[in-house]
């Protein structure tokens, strides 16, 4: 099709192919489900994607309305595209760019201690993240579909994972034979 979407268009279409929507029902339904868990969407630029996905060609109005409770609803080239995007978004491994790979890049620079004292502060707010995200998939799960469920424990595996990566990096840097 020539164009791409963003993530936070691919969002917005996917809610949209849902069901028809205005921009302040979007808003709720991003925050019901917990979507800014994993996403960085404002509610303020909910309102410019509308226009521009609408300039696109790929959102059109239902009916008359003022631009804040106008409803919009997919042309078939925007649920097409949305598809396609879909399928792109489960298959393509994307890289992570984290900002603690630049910290531990530059980590020679601290002194060791410090170093340590940092992963340690980020080992305590994973654990933290941890505790809140499974008490909120909790609440959430109920009567939810299965990919709801699936969000959550994708996020909870990579905080998990990143807890496990940084307890060894720890562990190798505490160790007596590490030179820093």
């Amino acid at each position: 099709m020539g164009r791409e979407l963003t993530p936070a268009e691919l969002l917005v279409m996917g809610l949209l192919c849902e069901r028809p929507r205005h921009g302040y029902d979007l808003d709720q339904v991003i925050a019901a489900r917990g979507m800014r868990e994993w996403t960085p969407i404002a509610f303020s630029s909910l309102y410019y994607l509308l226009r521009k996905l609408e300039t696109d060609g790929l959102i059109t109005p239902v009916g008359p309305g003022d631009q804040r409770r106008r409803v919009y609803t997919p042309t078939s080239t925007g649920r097409q595209l949305t598809a396609e995007a879909t399928r792109s978004a489960l298959a393509t491994l994307s890289p992570p760019h984290p900002p603690v790979l630049i910290g531990l890049a530059n980590a020679p620079m601290l002194e060791p201690a410090a170093t340590v004292a940092a992963l340690h502060a980020r080992s305590r707010a994973i654990t933290a993240e941890l505790d809140r995200l499974t008490a909120h998939r909790d609440q959430q799960a109920a009567g939810a579909p299965p990919a709801v469920a699936a969000l959550f424990d994708y996020a909870l595996a990579m905080l998990d994972a990143e807890h496990g990566w940084v307890r060894r990096t720890v562990e190798s840097l505490e160790a007596p034979d590490v030179q820093n």
